[in-house]
């Protein structure tokens, strides 16, 4: 259940367990453990019967933690250790909750970091943070999947025909030019600010869509709710960016990312809604108003970053008035990364796009071996996600990137050409690779950028990414019309990836392991210890 409270709702936990005097791990109880959670021991006491060495959490992600150890003076008497520990973890404790309390009672077993956690340890904020900031990705998920999902359904209410519903697409995307002030709103009022009125104001715009009296109408409260929910998109990545400590960034943005996946898949979910009558689609909106839930939950738990407060503009006209400059601090990098974001979403949306198009009109697929196929290939990217995280920040985020986005883009391209066993294989395997590299390669959004900037320019390089894509989309759909097949456009967008591989290598310089204020000197005035 959400947590709805500014204060801790933690749950409790505790273990208790006999040690044997002969056993493996005796030796170990008296020592502090060091992976998801990390000890610091704080008490040694004596008495007559036993001796008792006291543990707490130096960095962890538990709100509270104690482990007690009672070694009798007897030696025929086995040893007694305690664990006590809560979690506050709201909206993903499910997950969570179960894999860090199961740690917790067998990590003497094993003497290695659990494959789900981060590289290094979150702290408790961090993880209460993240675990926020993942309900608010899956809310912008949902309302940028919502038009795309039911548009085929509105036509049929409203008599509009597959071209009109192309032109439709097309300013529903465009739409992402109106969002850029709030985009700056992100880098004048606060981050928090802007999150929790997105949050609220997203779901609401989207569901007016079932009062569409029109198609134009439905066209129009999308053209403005779908840019809403992508700047709440933004505005969530860049408190990723400034909250998440510097050896986890990109394993938190993988989370973001399995996270919007929970979000646009309820949209999908509740699609069979539309089947229930012509007008049934309407109440596929309706339901986005059940993520309010979710912003209520930010507004009483979301805290301003420490970043933002340090580098919070000073009133203007004041000395100190060095945040209100226009313009962007890095345009350079903007470009690059902006050109980077806008080649990648060439391949990226028209593949999304053609995919099922192509499985219908090429391989005669069914409505439900088309979900089957989608599903079964997209379901292990999931696991790369997770992967691609850990190693961008365990081992640099270049190289990741550089490699996996053309590898990715190849094999997707093929299961265009293969059939049978070969296609899905190859759509698994592009799948995968291709969910490795976006968080080495989407955490640059935000880390490349100062402070004052930085929610500006991650908008403009999403805006980027949205035109690239357009293109894609217009230009593959007149290939494709005009004879060539699905694999050849496939496979010539493919070859853009080595671009983006070049311009990687050529001009992105490796962020893994390093402070923000390390990238942008011009933050380093502000610096702050957590």
């Amino acid at each position: 259940m959400p947590n709805f409270s500014h204060k801790s709702q933690a749950q409790q936990y505790s273990f208790e367990r006999k040690i044997a005097r002969n056993s493996a791990e005796f030796a170990k109880i008296s020592e502090p453990y060091s992976s998801v959670v990390e000890e610091t021991r704080t008490d040694k006491l004596v008495d007559s019967s036993s001796v008792h060495h006291v543990f707490l959490q130096k960095t962890g992600p538990c709100v509270e933690y104690k482990r007690h150890v009672e070694i009798p003076v007897d030696t025929s008497a086995d040893a007694t250790e305690e664990t006590q520990w809560s979690l506050d973890i709201p909206w993903f404790g499910w997950i969570f909750r179960p894999l860090i309390s199961r740690h917790i009672k067998h990590r003497h077993h094993k003497n290695r970091h659990p494959w789900w956690a981060p590289p290094q340890t979150f702290t408790a904020h961090e993880t209460l943070v993240l675990s926020l900031l993942a309900a608010a990705s899956m809310v912008a998920a949902f309302i940028n999947t919502l038009f795309t999902q039911t548009v085929a359904f509105a036509a049929d209410e409203f008599g509009v025909s597959t071209t009109g519903q192309g032109v439709a697409a097309a300013i529903v995307r465009l739409g992402i030019v109106l969002a850029i002030p709030l985009a700056i709103l992100g880098d004048r009022i606060g981050r928090q600010r802007v999150v929790i009125a997105l949050a609220f104001i997203a779901p609401v715009l989207a569901s007016l869509g079932a009062l569409a009296p029109n198609f134009a109408a439905l066209v129009g409260t999308q053209t403005i709710a779908r840019p809403v929910g992508l700047a709440l998109d933004v505005a969530v990545l860049v408190i990723l960016i400034e909250e998440m400590p510097k050896h986890g960034r990109a394993y938190g943005l993988s989370v973001l990312a399995l996270a919007s996946g929970f979000g646009a898949g309820f949209a999908v979910a509740a699609l069979p809604i539309a089947d229930l009558g012509p007008t049934a689609w309407r109440f596929v909106y309706v339901l986005a108003l059940i993520w309010l839930a979710v912003a209520l939950s930010l507004r009483r738990r979301l805290t301003e970053t420490p970043r933002f407060v340090a580098h919070r503009p000073e009133p203007k006209g004041s000395r100190r008035d060095t945040s209100r400059k226009t313009g962007i601090t890095a345009p350079r990098t903007l470009l690059v990364v902006g050109a980077v974001a806008f080649l990648v979403n060439i391949f990226v949306a028209t593949a999304s796009i053609f995919q099922n198009r192509y499985l219908k009109d090429v391989r005669d697929y069914s409505a439900t071996m088309v979900a089957l196929f989608t599903l079964s290939t997209s379901t292990p990217a999931a696991l790369g996600l997770i992967i691609g995280g850990k190693i961008a920040d365990i081992n640099g985020r270049r190289r990741v990137a550089a490699l996996c986005i053309p590898l990715g883009a190849v094999l997707v391209s093929l299961s265009f050409v293969l059939s049978s066993v070969g296609m899905w294989v190859v759509a698994i395997a592009g799948g995968i690779a291709g969910a490795i590299a976006y968080p080495a390669l989407a955490v640059y959004r935000g880390e490349l950028f100062p402070t004052g900037n930085r929610a500006t320019s991650s908008f403009l390089i999403t805006v980027a990414a949205l035109l690239g894509g357009s293109i894609g989309l217009v230009a593959g759909g007149m290939l494709v019309d005009s004879g060539w097949s699905y694999g050849t456009v496939m496979l010539s967008f493919a070859a853009i990836s080595l671009v983006v591989s070049v311009l990687i290598l050529a001009f992105y310089p490796e962020t893994a392991n390093k402070d923000l204020e390390d990238l942008n000197p011009q933050d380093a005035h502000a610096r702050f210890e957590r």
